[in-house]
């Protein structure tokens, strides 16, 4: 683990924030290197012509009138439109297109922000999905954890679902991407935070697949969903770049994923008393987004130590009783030793902050000042797997 300068630069939000901390011992944690990404385009053609565990894209479209392609929202920085044009030539010119947005429980998209062709735009039916409204959704029935799978029609009444997205570690759902683009992303909201509130169980951490409660409730809910499915997913590695893809079954593709994300995002490092961690955007947008900063650097806090989560947050909160309630009372705080705290540094003002559940500060160093011990600087956090060596 290499030592930090004792001034530099941290992912904030639009620009880097500089940090000055002399006479402090620190370390920076980050996942190796990988070598540059490939070009995207013939990576995503090479996965669409060696499918995993399914019958090719050609085949399965074969006689379809009827497609939905799902892509992920605003909150997940991803090449849809790459996603798209990869896609085309493998689908029937005269099936009716839809398009449906997977916002989850954020509400419907700005779909300018998206970078979705004009020309699908104008031809496909949207769907930018609103979770948190009845219309448009269809149930389906109950998981054996107990939630209700309420999702929008555009998965049933259909002839085929396309899901696409980015495999990267998710701070409770293991990993991102995969069957998660039809359950949460196209659920009703309150049937998602009934899902999401199994976060507070041991096993819902990044990098678990098996074993994991709320991706297992998460796949059981996709799996109700009976129109036939196929996943084209990007492998993102900790530059945010697309590494590799795979595309095929919804299930044995992402875990063929997956097999490669995880040792590209797996993080080791002893516990410090003082833990800073940032991001870039879109995480750092809110505080409803920087908790996976939180839930991902939580496990490097020692006993009674400080977490010092780095996000500009220029989008605000959040819903604050959402941010506070579903996500850091359930979702972050039972994973920090005893007596650990929380600090944000953002552009939020103090009696802003003062309405959540972590504590203001208005910089990293008046933050640390009376902490001392080693610092533990994590500079692109929120997708980390942490392995804690002591």
């Amino acid at each position: 683990m290499p030592a930090a300068p004792e001034v530099f630069e941290l992912p904030y939000g639009r620009a880097p924030l500089r940090v000055a901390l002399p006479g402090r011992t620190i370390t920076t944690a980050e996942a190796a290197p990988l070598p540059a990404a490939p070009p995207l385009a013939p990576l995503l053609d090479r996965a669409l012509a060696a499918p995993i565990g399914s019958a090719s894209l050609a085949d399965l479209a074969r006689g379809a009138s009827r497609i939905t392609l799902i892509v992920s929202d605003a909150t997940r920085a991803e090449p849809r439109a790459a996603f798209l044009a990869a896609l085309g030539p493998h689908l029937p010119g005269r099936a009716a297109l839809t398009l449906a947005v997977a916002t989850g429980t954020h509400g419907p998209a700005r779909l300018d922000a998206l970078g979705l062709p004009d020309a699908l735009l104008s031809s496909a039916t949207i769907v930018n999905h609103d979770g948190h409204l009845a219309d448009g959704l269809v149930e389906l029935g109950t998981t054996a954890r107990g939630t209700p799978v309420r999702v929008h029609r555009c998965l049933t009444d259909t002839d085929l679902v396309i899901a696409t997205g980015c495999i990267r570690p998710h701070y409770f759902a293991g990993f991102g991407a995969g069957s998660k683009a039809l359950f949460p992303g196209l659920g009703e909201a309150a049937a998602i935070r009934t899902n999401h509130a199994l976060k507070a169980l041991p096993g819902a951490r990044a990098g678990i697949l098996d074993g994991n409660p709320c991706r297992e409730d998460l796949a059981e809910a996709a799996a109700l969903v009976r129109s036939p499915a196929f996943l084209l997913n990007g492998v993102c590695g900790p530059d945010g770049a697309i590494h590799a893809a795979v595309a095929g079954s919804v299930d044995a593709a992402f875990r063929v994923g997956i097999a490669l994300a995880r040792p590209w995002f797996t993080v080791r490092a002893a516990r410090a008393p003082v833990v800073i961690a940032s991001d870039v955007l879109p995480v750092t947008g809110t505080l409803y987004q920087a908790a996976k900063i939180a839930a991902a650097a939580a496990p490097f806090v020692a006993e009674g130590g400080l977490l010092v989560i780095v996000a500009e947050c220029p989008d605000g909160i959040g819903p604050k009783v959402v941010v506070n309630e579903a996500i850091f009372r359930i979702g972050v705080i039972p994973r920090l030793p005893a007596r650990a705290r929380i600090v944000l540094v953002s552009s939020l003002p103090a009696n802003e902050v003062g309405c959540t559940l972590v504590e203001y500060a208005a910089s990293v160093e008046t933050a640390i000042r009376d902490i001392p011990g080693p610092v533990l600087v994590l500079p692109r956090a929120s997708q980390l797997i942490a392995e804690p060596t002591s």
